[in-house]
């Protein structure tokens, strides 16, 4: 049998940095070993750069890729989704196209699996070619009580359309972020069977947490610019994590998206819930839309779970987790890059429970192959 051999001189295998290692793959990609350079014989094809498995982004919007530079940066959460609203109706070519050049985009910058968002069918035809591996997180929304039926019935059907060409594994039926969610429709998504894996967007800005807190601040001006009546919202005093969290049930496991304004309390609260949590990063769309970063090192502090995402192109300037991963090491210099990269791996192959194929060099494993420069 004929095997590739691939040297570095740091190698990231998933769990921790190797010096002057030798990764030998067989043919089909398949990891056979991982040995010295002494024990590797000939052939061996010398890298530039940190060998890793490739790379798992956690939280995509590919369908979104359209609106690349179309809205301005700084415009807080709520004007860049008041902006997303007026402007993501493109032709239908413009946006099928802006799918394919994304999802090349990723592949060549060494991402291997996706978490992807998706509130239409237009990424289908392209995730059924499988360049990548693809979670489809169909998301729901809906703020209103009354439309809870409606809504759900919207969501479910682009659901099952992802479902006719996907494992059940492959596919949830999500909710979009607390302030979008009414209780209705929480428990019309909670209640769905099919759902194992879920993703929402956590406390991206202040202003979520001022929402549920005292029902005041930026949201209050959000729901009055769609012409929304919010009467029947009463706040409960507490952050917006601490008023959701409860919705999650036993056999859920959870990736909160963003985490920007997510205070000790919030990780102690979600501790003692015992929800099965991952914290998904996207610091470039963070700071594309609001100049602010998550609080990494209180994250690792507290020996949370985190992976890493790059959120869509309409907030970001490129698909890339290795961009993502150099913008938190300019921000936490003392974060050691094996715990970057382990983020950027095997915890997000993890998350997406696909670990027994993704995320680290071990035998038998096809992670794909990054290099991180």
């Amino acid at each position: 049998m004929r095997f590739n051999k691939l040297s570095a001189k740091q190698l990231f295998d998933g769990y921790r940095i190797r010096e002057n290692s030798v990764l030998i793959l067989k043919d089909d990609g398949a990891v056979e070993n991982i040995v010295s350079l002494e024990e590797a014989g000939d052939d061996v094809q010398e890298v530039e750069g940190v060998l890793t498995p490739g790379f798992v982004n956690c939280h995509c919007h590919l369908e979104l890729s359209h609106l690349k530079g179309a809205i301005p940066e700084q415009t807080g959460l709520t004007g860049f989704l008041l902006q997303i609203m007026q402007k993501r109706v493109f032709p239908e070519e413009t946006i099928l196209q802006a799918i394919v050049d994304a999802e090349q985009e990723m592949q060549e910058s060494g991402i291997v699996a996706v978490g992807d968002i998706c509130n239409t069918t237009h990424t289908l035809t392209q995730k059924q070619k499988n360049n990548l591996y693809y979670h489809n997180f169909v998301e729901a929304m809906g703020a209103q009580p009354a439309a809870a039926d409606r809504n759900f019935g919207i969501y479910k059907s682009v659901y099952r359309i992802f479902s006719d060409h996907f494992s059940m594994d492959r596919v949830s039926l999500t909710p979009h972020a607390p302030y979008s969610m009414s209780d209705a429709l929480w428990e019309k998504l909670m209640s769905f069977p099919q759902n194992g894996i879920l993703s929402i967007h956590n406390q991206e800005t202040e202003a979520e947490n001022l929402w549920f807190e005292q029902k005041t601040g930026a949201f209050e001006q959000f729901f009055k610019a769609l012409g929304m009546e919010m009467d029947f919202f009463k706040p409960s005093g507490k952050t917006s994590l601490q008023t959701y969290l409860h919705h999650f049930r036993p056999g859920h496991r959870v990736i909160l998206v963003h985490n920007v304004y997510t205070s000790p309390s919030d990780i102690a609260f979600v501790h003692q819930a015992g929800t099965d949590v991952f914290w998904c990063l996207c610091p470039h769309a963070n700071f594309y839309i609001s100049r602010m970063l998550p609080p990494v090192e209180l994250l690792m502090q507290n020996n949370c779970n985190i992976v890493l995402g790059t959120d869509s192109l309409a907030s970001n300037h490129q698909l890339s987790i290795a961009a993502e991963i150099k913008l938190l090491q300019q921000y936490f210099p003392a974060i050691p890059l094996e715990n970057m990269l382990q983020w950027a791996t095997l915890n997000g192959a993890r998350a997406l429970k696909i670990d027994h194929q993704y995320g680290s060099f071990e035998k038998g494993k096809k992670p794909g192959i990054a290099v991180f420069k």
